[in-house]
């Protein structure tokens, strides 16, 4: 935790007027991600605004999901390099497309698409298709998901300013959570920490989001093989298209109370048949209550 947070000093206004005191905040710090093969000198391929910490997870989980390493067979290691740089070093005889990545320079925290010039460059082939309908889950787990995933964010907790990823089975079982001042780096740390243990695609999964859904994070999940997303905020409209397309179940406002399904209904136990849909459902406790917007 003490290389992801730091102490300042700040002036505290309140009721009783000025005071000095400390707060805790998130760093940020850039992160040169470098990968090397066999006979070749190592090659930048993204820099990233991020969380220091779990940063091998994020630089594996970045070519993973931008579909440079396919497996974890093809990393052969991964080396920090200090400067504020990691290098990940492919396995022999892997072929690298790299021309993905010419498009992008620079990744800021808060968006992992800054650079791309059309959907088409966004779009990576999954190694693995989702599950035609699985796996069924029911509201009560849906409904269990925000607080089990604020629970477990120990720097939120502390700084009030990181993003979290987590992954939970189907018995809301936490699996493993990462925590970013960055959306799709707290993704990539997870996804690139379940692909250096072996266990993508991960299709008894649910993954949620502690804020809004991109499409970029939606690839992201697709990649992986997570068949059920869910944020605590709202989806995208490519987001939306995205699910869709890929029979990913997309929820929105997922609350303790409610939340909204914009893709992949059938999957939702709770649904009545006649709306379930590829386009999902919402649901409330209540159905004659406003849907959430």
């Amino acid at each position: 935790m003490t290389e992801s947070v730091t102490r300042i000093d700040v002036e505290r206004v309140d009721q009783a007027g000025l005071s000095m005191t400390s707060d805790l905040v998130a760093v940020e710090e850039p992160l040169e991600i470098r990968i090397s093969r066999e006979g070749a000198l190592p090659l930048t391929v993204a820099v990233t605004m991020r969380t220091p910490g779990d940063d091998g997870d994020l630089a594996i989980g970045y070519l993973f999901t931008e579909g440079i390493v396919r497996r974890r067979e093809d990393v052969a290691g991964v080396h920090p390099c200090g400067g504020g740089a990691i290098r990940v070093e492919l396995a022999p005889g892997v072929g690298a497309d790299l021309s993905r990545l010419e498009r992008r320079s620079f990744t800021s925290s808060s968006c992992g698409a800054c650079g791309k010039t059309s959907t088409e460059a966004l779009r990576a082939t999954p190694a693995w298709p989702l599950p035609a309908r699985d796996p069924m889950i029911g509201a009560a787990l849906v409904h269990s998901l925000p607080a089990l995933l604020r629970e477990a964010q120990v720097l939120f907790a502390a700084t009030g300013g990181l993003h979290a990823s987590a992954l939970y089975d189907l018995d809301a079982r936490l699996l493993v959570l990462r925590e970013d001042v960055g959306r799709h780096n707290a993704l990539d740390k997870v996804i690139g920490a379940e692909l250096v243990a072996g266990i993508l695609p991960a299709h008894e999964r649910i993954l949620i989001v502690s804020g809004r859904m991109s499409f970029e994070l939606v690839q992201k999940a697709l990649m992986a093989g997570i068949p059920v997303v869910a944020a605590i905020g709202a989806p995208s409209s490519l987001a939306v298209e995205l699910a869709r397309e890929a029979g990913m179940t997309l929820l929105g406002f997922v609350r303790s109370e409610r939340f909204n399904c914009y893709s992949g209904g059938y999957r939702l136990s709770l649904c009545h048949p006649e709306k379930r849909s590829d386009e999902g459902c919402a649901f409330l406790p209540n159905e004659h209550q406003p849907t959430a917007s």
